[in-house]
Order: C-alpha cells, then sequence, then structure tokens
C-alpha cells in the first residue's frame, strides 16, 4: 500500500498556522461532541503546544490536534529537530507486513508514558493508570532488536527514542486495516494518539460517507471538510443548522455525491435547481422540510437520480420529472397536487397524503405506467373508479396498499397481477368484495384487519401463502385453499363460526379466544401446530379432526385449553406428541391411543371420571388433581413417574408400566388389595411406593410387594395396619419405612426390627404421631444401630430420652471365642422429636456413641426441663418453644446453631452453655422473658465465634 496515500492531503496547508488548525480541531470536536474527550489536560496540551510554535522555541513538540487532514507547520517540526535528523517518512515506517494480527491489545502495544491519562482505543476505554496497557508493550518489528544501543528518531513526531524508551507503533498496512472497522468518532479520538495515527485516520476510504445528522457543525468546518474529502460519495445534514447554506455547499463542492440525506429546515428553490449540478446524484432524501416558501410549486429534474424521498414536507405543489427515477415517496406531505414525469418508476409512496384529491391521486399514478407498487393508504379520497383506471394503466402492478381508504369497495375493480394487497380498515369491504380479490390468482399475501363489515371470506387462490383477520366482528364463516398458505392470523373475531382450511404448507395454526367457534375442518398435509385456546363453543366433534384419517396426518402438538363444551374426549392418533387439555371442567371422559404422546396436561379437569391411556409414550402422569377419577387403565411402556395422590373414590385401576419407579397412591382410599397385586405384577421394577391413607390396603396387599425387588422406600402412614410381617418378609432391599400415624400397630410390631435383624438396609424409620411404648421405643433406639434418620414426632407415650440409663446401652458384640469386643458405633444423623409433651429430661452422654448425630429438634416438647449433650458432630439443635426448659448442657464443639426461641431458660445457663461451642454462628432467643436484649453483648463475649443472634426488641 502507497504510503502516501494518493488523493489525500499529508503536507501541512502553508496557509493554516498551528493556531489556526487548533481552532479548527476544535470546532470539529464540538460538532462530534468530543470536546470532553480528554478533559483539560488534552485542551492545556493544545495550549502549550500552540505557544511553543509562535514563541519559536526550542523543545520537543507535543502534537495532540485532531487535524483531518495536513501536519503541524514546517516552522515547528524544524524548531523541533534538526534537519539533519529528520529520517525519511517513508522509509522509516515501511515495517515488514504482518500476516498473523493479535487482537490482544494489552500485550501487543506500546505505550508512551501518559501517565494520567486515559484514551478510548477502537471504541473502548483504556485507563493507563488502572493496567489497562500495564506499564509498557512489545514492538509488533524486530528492528530495535539489534539497535540497543542507538538513538532511533521516531518518524511520528521527529524526536530522537532514547535507549530503552517503548513507543506504539504500527505499519501503516495495519493501521489501515484496524481503522476500516472504526466510526467517525473512534477515527477522530485515534488520531489524537500521534502524527502516524492521524495520517492513517484521515485517509479518504474511511470518510466517503460523511454523517452530520443532527451535528452542531458550522459552516466554516463544513468548507473545510469538503475540501479535505472532495470525493466523498454520501452526505447526511438531517437535523444540521442551516441546512440550506451547507446543502449548498455540497452540491457546489461534492462532485462525487451519489446520497444526499437534508431534512429539519427550510431548502429554497435553488436547492432544487441546483439539483442539476450533481450529475452523479442517484438518491435524494429530504425529510420534515419546507420547501420553498411554502406556497410555489417545486420542480425536481433530474436525469440520473434513482431514489426520492420527500416525507413529511410542507409543499403546495411538486413537479418530478426524472427519467430515470425508479422509487419515489411523498409520505405524509402536505402538497394538493404531484405532476410526475417518471417513465420507469416501480415504485409510489403516497401514503397519507391528505390533501391530494382522488383526480390528482389517478393523475399521479396513471403517468407511471411501469407502476409495479403503490402505497395510498390514509387517502381517504381515492374511490373504486382511480382504482380500476390505475390497474387498467399499470398492468404491473404487484403491490398495492389501500388501507384506511373508507371509499374502496373493489367490487368493480380487477387486479390479476396483485401479489400483495392490503385492506386494513377499509369499511366498504364486504362479502361481496371477496369476488373481486378473487380474480387475483397472482394473490400472495392479504391484509383483512378491521374490516368491520366483513361478514365471510371465501378464496380459492392457489398461490395464496399469508392471510391476515384481526378484529373483523362480523365475520362468520372463512373458508380457504390454497396449496402454498403458510400463515393464517385471525384474532379477535367474536362472531367466527366456521374455519374450513385446506392447504400443503401450513406447519402452525393459532386461533385462540374464538369464543364462537363451533366447526373446523382442515386438510393440512403439514400441519404440526393447532392451538385452539379458549375456544369455548367447540364440540367433542373436534376429535375426529385431529385423530388419524382426520385430515392432520403430520400433527404433534395440539393445545385446547378451557374448551369448557368439551365433554368426551376421545383421540386416536400415531403423530401427537403433546396435548394439554387444561381447564377443560367438563371432561368426564378421556381415551388417549397415542402411542408417541410424550406430553399431557389435565390440569382444572376436575369432573374427569375415567381414564384410558392405551397405549401411549408418557414418561410421568400426574392424576391427582382429578379427585372423581373412578376408573384407570394405563399402557405405558416409557412411564417412570405415576401420581395417583388425592384419587380418593379410585377403585378401578389396571397399570401396566413396565419401567415404572415411583407410584404415589396417597388418599387413595377404595384402592384394594387386588388392585395393588396387579400393580406390582405388572411394574415390577418400582422403587419408590406411598400407599399413605389408603385404609383398604391389608396383609394380602402388603404380602404382593415381594414382586418389588427393587423397593427401597414404602410408605405406610394413616393405614389400620396390625401386623407388620409381611413388610418383613417381603421388603428385604427396604432403606425407608413411614409409619406415621399408625395407631393400631401393637408394642410388638417392631421386634423384628431390634430382636431378629429384619430390613437390615433400613436407615430412615418414621414412627411420628403412633401409639408404641416406652421400652419398645427405648430397645429400638438400642438396638438398630444402623438407622440414620429416626422421626418420633408428637409419640404421647414416649418420656425421658436418657441414654445414660441401661435401656440405652448398646449390645456388646462377642468374638468367635467369646470375648467381648468394643462397642460399635450408632449411625443416627438426625432425630427428630418433636411436640413430645411428656419428655422431660434428653440426656445424650459420649457413651453412647452418637459419633453421627448432626442434628437433634426437641422443639414443642412443653415439658422438657433439661437437656445434657455429649455429641461431637452435633450441628443444629432446635429446642424452641421448649417453655420448661431450665437446664442446658452442651458439649458439642461442632455445633453451629441453636434455636431457643420461646424458652424459660435464663441467661446465666444460656452463657454456660454456649461458652463450649466454638464453632456457634447462629443463635435464636427470641421471646425469651429471662433474657434481655442488652445481654446480647454478654452472649458474644461468652462465645466469640457468634456472627448472628436473633432477640425481642424488648423483654417479655
Amino acid at each position: 500500500m502507497d504510503n502516501s496515500y494518493e488523493g489525500m492531503e499529508i503536507e501541512d496547508d502553508p496557509e493554516r498556522t498551528d493556531t489556526e488548525e487548533m481552532e479548527f480541531v476544535s470546532g470539529f470536536d464540538e460538532a462530534f461532541g468530543l470536546n470532553n474527550f480528554l478533559g483539560g489536560k488534552l485542551m492545556r496540551r493544545r495550549q502549550i503546544a500552540a505557544e511553543s510554535s509562535s514563541s519559536g522555541q526550542g523543545g520537543t513538540e507535543v502534537n495532540l490536534n485532531l487535524a483531518l487532514g495536513g501536519a503541524p507547520s514546517s516552522s515547528s517540526s524544524a524548531s523541533a529537530v534538526p534537519e539533519r535528523e529528520i529520517p525519511d517518512h517513508d522509509s522509516h515506517n515501511k515495517r515488514p507486513k504482518v500476516h498473523s494480527f493479535s487482537l490482544d491489545w494489552d500485550n501487543q502495544f506500546a505505550s508512551a508514558s501518559l501517565e494520567n491519562d486515559s484514551y478510548d482505543f477502537l471504541g473502548k476505554g483504556y485507563n493507563i493508570n488502572q493496567g489497562s496497557f500495564k506499564n509498557e508493550f512489545h514492538y509488533l518489528s524486530p528492528i530495535l532488536n539489534d539497535r540497543k544501543s542507538e538513538n532511533i528518531t521516531d518518524s511520528s513526531n521527529g524526536r530522537d527514542i532514547k535507549e530503552g524508551e517503548v513507543r506504539m507503533d504500527l505499519t501503516d498496512d495495519l493501521l489501515h486495516m484496524v481503522f476500516s472497522f472504526l466510526d467517525h468518532i473512534n477515527l477522530c479520538r485515534a488520531a489524537k494518539v500521534c502524527r502516524q495515527w492521524r495520517t492513517a485516520s484521515t485517509h479518504e476510504d474511511f470518510w466517503k460517507r460523511l454523517d452530520f445528522e443532527n451535528r452542531n457543525i458550522s459552516l466554516l468546518q463544513f468548507e473545510d471538510m469538503c475540501r479535505r474529502y472532495p470525493k466523498a460519495t454520501q452526505l447526511n445534514l438531517n437535523g444540521t443548522p442551516a441546512i440550506y447554506l451547507l446543502a449548498m455547499k455540497a452540491m457546489s463542492s461534492l462532485r462525487n455525491l451519489e446520497v444526499l440525506i437534508v431534512g429539519k429546515g427550510q431548502l429554497g428553490e435553488n436547492f432544487f435547481q441546483d439539483l442539476t449540478g450533481c450529475s452523479k446524484l442517484r438518491s435524494l432524501i429530504v425529510n420534515d422540510a419546507t420547501l420553498g416558501n411554502g406556497i410555489q410549486e417545486i420542480p425536481i429534474y433530474h436525469d440520473q437520480l434513482r431514489h426520492l424521498q420527500i416525507v413529511k414536507c410542507r409543499v403546495l405543489r411538486i413537479s418530478v420529472r426524472c427519467s430515470q427515477l425508479q422509487t419515489l415517496s411523498l409520505k405524509r406531505s402536505s402538497m394538493a397536487h404531484a405532476a410526475l414525469n417518471c417513465p420507469l418508476l416501480l415504485d409510489l409512496d403516497i401514503a397519507s397524503c391528505h390533501k391530494l384529491s382522488d383526480a390528482a391521486i389517478r393523475s399521479a399514478a396513471m403517468s407511471c405506467p411501469l407502476l409495479e407498487s403503490l402505497d395510498m393508504s390514509n387517502c381517504s379520497s381515492v374511490s373504486d373508479e382511480t382504482l380500476r383506471e390505475i390497474a387498467h394503466t399499470c398492468v404491473s402492478l404487484h403491490v398495492l396498499n389501500a388501507s384506511y381508504c373508507q371509499n374502496l369497495s373493489l367490487e368493480s375493480v380487477r387486479l390479476p397481477m396483485l401479489t400483495v394487497l392490503k385492506l386494513h380498515s377499509c369499511e366498504g369491504i364486504t362479502s361481496a368484495s371477496m369476488t373481486a380479490i378473487a380474480y387475483s390468482y397472482m394473490l400472495e399475501v392479504l391484509e383483512l384487519d378491521n374490516c368491520s363489515l366483513l361478514t365471510s371470506v371465501s378464496l380459492d387462490l392457489p398461490r395464496l401463502q399469508n392471510i391476515r383477520l384481526v378484529h373483523c366482528r362480523k365475520l362468520i364463516e372463512l373458508n380457504l385453499r390454497s396449496v402454498v398458505l403458510s400463515s393464517i392470523k385471525v384474532s379477535n373475531c367474536p362472531s367466527l363460526q366456521r374455519i374450513s382450511i385446506t392447504s400443503n404448507s401450513l406447519q402452525k395454526l393459532v386461533l385462540q379466544k374464538q369464543e364462537s367457534l363451533t366447526t373446523l375442518a382442515l386438510q393440512c398435509q403439514s400441519l404440526h401446530e393447532v392451538d385452539l385456546t379458549d375456544c369455548e363453543s367447540l364440540t367433542n366433534s373436534i376429535c375426529e379432526v385431529f385423530s388419524d384419517g382426520g385430515g392432520c396426518p403430520m400433527l404433534r402438538s395440539l393445545t385446547l385449553d378451557n374448551c369448557e363444551s368439551l365433554t368426551v374426549v376421545s383421540f386416536r392418533s400415531t403423530t401427537l406428541v403433546n396435548l394439554s387439555l387444561a381447564g377443560c371442567r367438563a371432561i368426564i371422559s378421556l381415551e388417549l391411543n397415542c402411542p408417541f404422546l410424550e406430553h399431557v396436561s389435565l390440569d382444572g379437569c376436575d369432573h374427569l371420571e375415567r381414564a384410558n391411556f392405551c397405549p401411549v409414550g408418557l414418561q410421568s402422569l400426574n392424576l391427582g388433581i382429578c379427585p372423581k377419577l373412578n376408573s384407570l387403565h394405563i399402557e405405558a411402556e416409557r412411564m417412570v413417574l405415576l401420581e395417583l395422590k388425592g384419587c380418593g373414590v379410585l377403585s378401578e385401576a389396571s397399570i401396566n408400566c413396565p419401567l415404572l419407579t415411583s407410584l404415589d397412591a396417597s388418599f387413595c382410599s377404595q384402592l384394594t388389595d387386588d388392585c395393588l397385586s396387579a400393580t406390582t405384577t405388572s411394574c415390577p421394577l418400582i422403587e419408590s411406593l406411598i400407599l399413605m391413607s389408603c385404609p383398604s390396603v391389608g396383609p394380602d396387599g402388603l404380602s404382593s410387594l415381594r414382586w418389588l425387588q427393587h423397593l427401597i422406600s414404602l410408605d405406610l402412614s394413616y393405614t389400620f395396619l396390625t401386623n407388620l410381617q409381611p413388610v418383613y418378609d417381603s421388603c428385604l432391599q427396604l432403606k425407608v419405612l413411614k409409619l406415621q400415624a399408625c395407631k393400631y400397630l401393637t408394642d410388638s410390631s417392631l421386634e423384628p426390627l431390634y430382636k431378629n435383624g429384619a430390613l437390615p438396609s433400613l436407615c430412615d424409620l418414621d414412627l411420628s404421631y403412633g401409639t408404641l411404648c416406652q421400652s419398645a421405643i427405648e430397645e429400638l433406639l438400642a438396638c438398630c444401630t444402623h438407622l440414620t434418620h429416626v422421626s418420633l414426632n408428637g409419640c404421647v407415650n414416649m418420656h425421658d430420652l436418657n441414654w445414660d440409663s441401661d435401656a440405652y446401652q448398646l449390645p456388646v458384640p462377642t468374638t468367635d471365642m467369646g470375648l467381648s469386643s468394643d462397642l460399635p458405633n450408632r449411625l443416627l444423623q438426625n432425630l427428630n422429636c418433636v411436640g413430645c409433651l411428656n419428655i422431660k429430661k434428653v440426656t445424650i452422654p459420649s457413651v453412647a456413641k452418637c459419633l453421627h448425630l448432626s442434628s437433634l429438634n426437641l422443639s414443642l416438647s412443653a415439658n422438657l426441663k433439661e437437656v445434657d449433650l455429649a455429641c461431637y458432630n452435633l450441628c443444629f439443635l432446635n429446642l424452641s418453644n421448649c417453655c420448661s426448659l431450665e437446664i442446658l448442657k452442651l458439649d458439642c464443639p461442632k455445633l453451629s446453631s441453636l434455636f431457643l426461641q420461646s424458652c424459660n431458660i435464663n441467661e446465666d445457663a444460656v452463657d454456660v452453655a454456649i461458652s463450649q461451642c466454638n464453632m456457634l454462628e447462629t443463635l435464636d432467643v427470641r421471646f425469651c422473658p429471662k433474657i434481655h436484649p442488652v445481654s446480647m453483648g454478654r452472649l458474644r463475649a461468652a462465645c466469640p465465634s457468634l456472627k448472628r443472634i436473633f432477640s425481642s426488641l424488648a423483654s417479655m
């Protein structure tokens, strides 16, 4: 690449001093909003540079001017560096080309010692003080590696580079490539770095498009820009002050101008007369302007103009004579007459030209025989006769937008070549208009939004692809036939009752909130998704439409939410994957024969009585929201999760799911032993079985659990069981057993657990709200050392939990020789005794071997008075609402949370208890009447590890 950049000024303007250059730069900074770029420091450096130049004093020149072409004056350069030391610019800047360019700026570039400045590089802020450029960078060129002891002259500012000094330097080719990604704002910023960057940033390749939109640029500044970049091809002066003067200057100076944008001001007649001087002008855009004096005719004559936009302009008459013009927009302008002589015009936009009469519109359009697109929306005066004449003259018309034309009915208009027709809010459009539209056999897009008198649409158009019918309040019937129809938008048509659609391309159909829709006929071979949400009047016959043979052979997703008229739903489909019937409250019978159905939603189907899923591809199913379900049949080879929770009247259930792992039949009060036996036989992989509140399940049903070789969790809470022997015999792998509120179990029911070693894998046992006696509980806790979680909440027969007594002593194991061995450790991790009203004392000494106990919950034990714990790994202790608590002894070095809410314990007891808890972080003493808020400091002193103390604001 030639370093001189042909066609661009690099040498100084002999008639421009440095002071004048900085004045230009300051003004251009203001035009681009860059006054605050480097703050006051940059302005002070400019002043210093100007003073140095004017006084002729020697020294190193500091040049941070934003000169978009040209360099500092030769006099100042000469005073800074002797002539013999000025190197050849071209030879020094010609570095080896970099073929692999890294964008890791922090590691590749070098910065001079600018300790207090921030630069915006490539649009990204880099602060040198913050380390973005660190303290030094590396050269891209290896030249300096062999000249460590020599002074090298910096070509960018003409001064010597001392030994060890680093600088930023890039090849011109590389700079040109990098700067090609910058906009004008960042090019100006880059020009401030050094002379080389300034020279590269002013290349005309970057300034062919001059955009001064809404910029406060003066005529002097603009003239200088035109002089510097006479080859600019695009110019935007929209919103600039004095647009008329700037535009006139641009047309006289920029002979290569192809695109001109002006607006937000007044343009005199001379502007349009001088347009002929811009021979290369191809596009002119005038926006929101007053043309001439507002009462005269404005002529626009140009032989090369291709695109013209006169938008939102104030003018009385306009005459356009452009032999090559292809697109013309007069949108929202106020002219009453438009004379057009544009024989090649293809696109005409006169939307919202309210003052144009019917005759003026007719004259303008008919003068363009090649017209292909016409937008006359919001031209209320246009009539059918005018449109008929336009159609006769403009035989190539393809696109017509006649929206908001109240007088149009189209009944006598024929537009055979039309492909796009938009008729929004045309009150004259009725069902009779459809006959005329049917003649447009090339039609592809039809929009009929807000046609309030339209009652019926029946079209058979072979090329129709897109149709819109929104807010057609009187529309009753829609009949569409088109093999390529791919998009239908029907919304808020409250009277629509019948729809018939035939298409081979339609893939998605959304007809939400069509409250009156009763009949839907579809022949859509490619339809995948249908949404009929809130179509309240749809009847059971809709099921035939979406079953096999109903006209939608590829249907995969069907949404019928809130279709409240559906009562008996039956689908037989080999393609359906997703089905939603949420909110269909009237459904009483559901039959699905859909082998590939993966998702079904029945939320709100609370009147469903019979359900048949045979076969389906579901992996999970929740029928707990159907409380009236009494008959259920399921065949699902892939199902793993089934929830029947709350189906209180379910008496007949056939479940054939060979991969089922979890079954929740909670509160299925009518579930019998026979049903349970059949289920366990057909679903042998069940791992979790919940039979809570299933009072009809007896020993025969429990005996059938032997077929479940993988059963690990069993919930028999709230049942009337008296004998657990079938469980012990059948569930050898059981790990979790819940027996909450099984009040008919005798004290000997659990003896096989702690005497005979039944259920050896059991680790979680829940006996809450039971009636077991104290001795049975004591033996269970003493002998079942393998339990990790035990819940005894609400056990009224449970008294003191004193593990220091003989009742809780671990059995002493013996060796083969009859010698005793070490006592085993208990595996208990979590013990819950919430609401045990008869407990008065809890003692767990270290000899109890509760080395794994981490959580103990004794809350709501109202009579508990004394707690003495020596548990090494205890982390959580809850004694809230133990209102009788007086003594608390803790030897728990790992305790982190202690809850004493609403306890009568005094401050001294708490102080002593927590003093041994070196890892305690949370203490809750709210509503403790004997602990005052002022004592929080004392508690923190007793336990320095405390991070959170919850206390009441005032003592009770």
